[in-house]
């Protein structure tokens, strides 16, 4: 399937960019989610006429991205959670949680953009989370887990 990329897509190309996917990735993903547009001649022609447009919003999006990422550069995100004697959680935080306590401590994220390589956080202590913001920007948060009282 050819498609034009409307946005920028990791690992796949720039906005702009004729690339050649499988069907069901551009069909399921790229298409519905706004990401591309299939690369017909009357699609190519109106692509052409909005392509400032585009370059501008993309623009403005990694603008925005990269002055979240420097107000996230040193904030450490407390959360507080039952915990057992030895450190150990009841339970679990996760993406959700994390996106929630953010936004409820003036940094506004969303549950998509909260990337947890090792899974979901079991223990008391200092972890670190990367912060997706942007295809281009990734930011480490520290996220410091107290037991509850």
């Amino acid at each position: 399937m050819d498609v034009i990329l409307l946005q920028k897509v990791a690992n796949l190309g720039n906005i702009g960019d004729r690339v050649d996917v499988k069907s069901g990735y551009g069909r399921n993903f790229l298409l519905p989610q706004g990401k591309a547009t299939l690369a017909t001649p009357a699609n190519v022609a109106k692509f052409e006429a909005r392509r400032a447009e585009l370059e501008k919003l993309a623009r403005d999006e990694l603008a925005s991205a990269e002055s979240r990422a420097a107000a996230l550069k040193d904030f450490v995100l407390k959360i507080a959670a039952k915990a057992g004697n030895e450190g150990k959680l009841f339970g679990s935080i996760g993406t959700a949680d994390i996106a929630e306590a953010c936004s409820t401590q003036g940094h506004k994220v969303a549950r998509a953009e909260v990337r947890l390589p090792t899974g979901p956080i079991r223990t008391v202590g200092d972890h670190q989370v990367t912060l997706h913001l942007h295809t281009d920007v990734d930011v480490q948060l520290q996220v410091s887990v107290v037991a509850e009282e």
